[in-house]
């Protein structure tokens, strides 16, 4: 693989993390309300954790294991998303999460939609899925907004904080993604 690129959205830079983003990820992604609906990041937060999870970005990218960005908006970092591929498979799993001060302002869907057409432009994929878990709506509309379709309900399919969750799970192809970018060809 190449160096990874930087992407661009109306409001969005989505750029690979650096080491300064650490202080800005253990304050964003520890906050309670965004570690309770997502499937990996821990709550407390502990010092270094941030430092440890940067430092595997970009190994991770050079092997075509996994791409993660950082979310900025003006300048401030916001969120994170990444795919975690399936090179043999051509697919890849899409997560991401938002700060809690960021959330209702459709940053994780243009974020999601940059990295969807990435994926399918850059990495050449053909299957895009992403995973939420019930108690968490807001998710599941923004898969439903970047044309994921839902194609299961896994019961008691993971455990968060000593306790069972279920997962919905949503899928897009590149051939519904062609259609949707090129109506009609």
């Amino acid at each position: 693989m190449t160096a990874q690129p930087v992407l661009t959205t109306a409001r969005l830079v989505l750029r690979p993390f650096a080491m300064s983003d650490a202080a800005d990820v253990q304050r964003l992604a520890g906050d309670p309300g965004v570690a309770a609906t997502t499937l990996n990041i821990p709550h407390p937060y502990e010092d270094g954790t941030a430092e440890k999870w940067i430092a595997t970005h970009a190994g991770r990218f050079e092997q075509g294991l996994e791409v993660v960005y950082a979310i900025t908006l003006d300048g401030a970092l916001v969120g994170a998303v990444g795919l975690v591929l399936e090179r043999v498979h051509r697919r890849a799993e899409m997560g991401y999460w938002i700060g809690v001060p960021y959330w209702n302002r459709g940053i994780a869907t243009e974020a999601g939609a940059a990295l969807r057409d990435y994926g399918f432009e850059t990495l050449e994929l053909n299957k895009i899925v992403a995973r939420h878990v019930p108690r968490n709506p807001s998710s599941g509309r923004v898969m439903q907004k970047l044309g994921m379709s839902l194609e299961g309900h896994q019961r008691e399919h993971v455990m968060k904080r000593g306790r069972f969750e279920d997962l919905l799970e949503y899928a897009i192809l590149r051939s519904e993604w062609q259609a949707r970018v090129r109506p009609g060809s």
